[in-house]
């Protein structure tokens, strides 16, 4: 059975809850100190409430501890303080510059597949190659809110035509479990229980090793009598200050093998 640590900061104090990232981290009070420029003895106040940190030094501590913008908003409410980070609708006029780069993106991904995500593995956007992959889903697994990983793994869904399904939900749950280390999230580690019930007739291997050939964990589709063979990749927003932007990610799918790639060229210019 694993058991996850996630986040729970309804009003606890700041210093617990810098405490808590700091251990998840792995660091020692004297690493974290060294980092931020601050004492240890100063750390240490903070930690267990002898002093109050100020706006500054939570948002440097949460720095150091390599926070998301999410959490650091929640430290700043627990130490008192109103939160920096905005979290804008992806909608919203001021958002435009954003959704313009994601069309770029994913319009010139084509004739191969992408998919833009936020923070839970919900769908934002998708360009039309995608198709290829959603062949024979189940409708109601594409009723919004869409999630790329319960779309990949439900045996309703992608997973009834993944050849490597043992290697490939091995490499998405572990995937998970690296975020959910990374980010305390509940609703991730919520996630990855429903996932880890969905069932599998195939070894899931505990260590991801390289078959023959291979160079990175492929994701091998059924196609009629083809086989269609993926990689991908995964790109953020370089310097997000907005909580929407700093959750949003890219998957690009990449053909493995020369095979998929003229396959989907030809779907995509058939004549």
């Amino acid at each position: 059975m694993v058991c996850f640590v996630t986040s729970t900061t309804a009003s606890r104090p700041v210093g617990e809850l810098l405490r808590q990232w700091r251990e998840r981290r792995r660091m020692s009070q004297m690493d974290l100190a060294i980092q931020a420029d601050v004492s240890t003895r100063h750390l240490s106040f903070v930690e267990t409430g002898r002093s109050k940190p100020s706006r500054d030094m939570i948002l440097r501590l949460a720095e150091e501890l390599e926070l998301p913008l999410r959490e650091r908003n929640h430290l700043l409410l627990s130490g008192g303080f109103a939160p920096v980070y905005a979290e804008t609708p992806l909608n919203s006029p001021q958002m435009s510059s954003v959704r313009e780069a994601l069309g770029q993106v994913l319009s010139g991904h084509e004739p191969y597949p992408a998919v833009v995500v936020d923070q839970r593995w919900n769908l934002v956007d998708r360009n039309a190659a995608t198709g290829v992959l959603l062949r024979g889903v189940a409708p109601e697994l594409l009723v919004p809110p869409v999630n790329v990983l319960r779309l990949s793994l439900h045996p309703r869904g992608m997973a009834q035509r993944i050849i490597n399904l043992g290697e490939w939900r091995a490499h998405l749950l572990h995937r998970l479990r690296r975020q959910i280390s990374l980010t305390a999230d509940p609703a991730l580690a919520s996630l990855w229980r429903e996932l880890d019930e969905y069932p599998c007739d195939q070894p899931e291997p505990e260590i991801e090793r390289p078959g023959p050939g291979d160079i990175v964990i492929p994701l091998r589709l059924r196609r009629g009598y083809r086989e269609l063979a993926f990689f991908s990749t995964m790109a953020t927003f370089g310097t997000p200050l907005d909580i929407t932007v700093a959750e949003l990610a890219i998957e690009a799918y990449f053909p493995a093998n020369p095979e998929t790639a003229a396959y989907l060229q030809h779907q995509h210019h058939p004549d």
